[in-house]
């Protein structure tokens, strides 16, 4: 039986090391994991792709595999209150509180990151009455500015009904394929009133 590793016990070099399946005699190999060690110490979490891939022997795998362990870290065992997180239609209510009693119609936007966490939001449009004009480009230009893996879109019914207009579905189907074709992905259009929300998604509009 192979004995399990004590990762917890190595060093931040020897983890690099494990990392990269690199070894401690070749210079090489040696020098491979002063470069790397020196762009960690130095940018910490801040390390981008691009300061990996240029180092010899780490390449494109090696870069990737770093980042990844970077967020995974940041992901399940790094606790920021600040950080809201977005699992659930529910989620982003608190977010959109303020429009409940608006007399006008807001268009919003909330951008995620590849983890479900909140970049923004944002009004997009502001309508009258019960009717909004929502183009893509100004829905998606804030979520490729954020780097956003995807987004959530939310408006107001001052008149009070759930019900999705034909108008809201249109919108929705542009959004989804817009949002198809640069890779970024609409997960929900939810629709608030004063005395609830319709999660489009879930009615299996989106």
């Amino acid at each position: 039986m192979r004995k399990t590793p004590n990762v917890v016990a190595l060093s931040d070099r020897d983890l690099i090391r494990t990392l990269l399946g690199i070894g401690k005699e070749r210079p090489t190999d040696k020098q491979t994991l002063r470069d790397v060690f020196s762009v960690i110490h130095e940018k910490k979490q801040a390390v981008r792709y691009e300061d990996l891939i240029t180092i010899s022997g780490v390449g494109e795998h090696g870069a990737t595999k770093i980042l990844a362990c970077f967020e995974m870290g940041r992901r399940y065992y790094v606790t920021d209150p600040s950080v809201q997180k977005v699992t659930k239609p529910e989620d982003i209510l608190p977010l959109m509180a303020y429009l409940r009693d608006k007399k006008q119609e807001h268009f919003c936007c909330v951008t995620l990151n590849g983890a479900g966490e909140v970049l923004g939001n944002r009004v997009i449009t502001i309508g009258l009455l019960n009717h909004s004009l929502v183009h893509p480009r100004e829905v998606f230009c804030d979520a490729i500015t954020d780097r956003a893996a995807s987004i959530i879109v939310a408006h107001n019914h001052p008149s009070g009904s759930l019900e999705p207009s034909s108008q809201d579905m249109a919108i929705t189907a542009q959004l989804r394929e817009a949002g198809s074709l640069i890779g970024i992905q609409l997960i929900d259009h939810v629709i608030i009133t004063k005395t609830g929300y319709l999660s489009m998604r879930e009615r299996g509009l989106v």
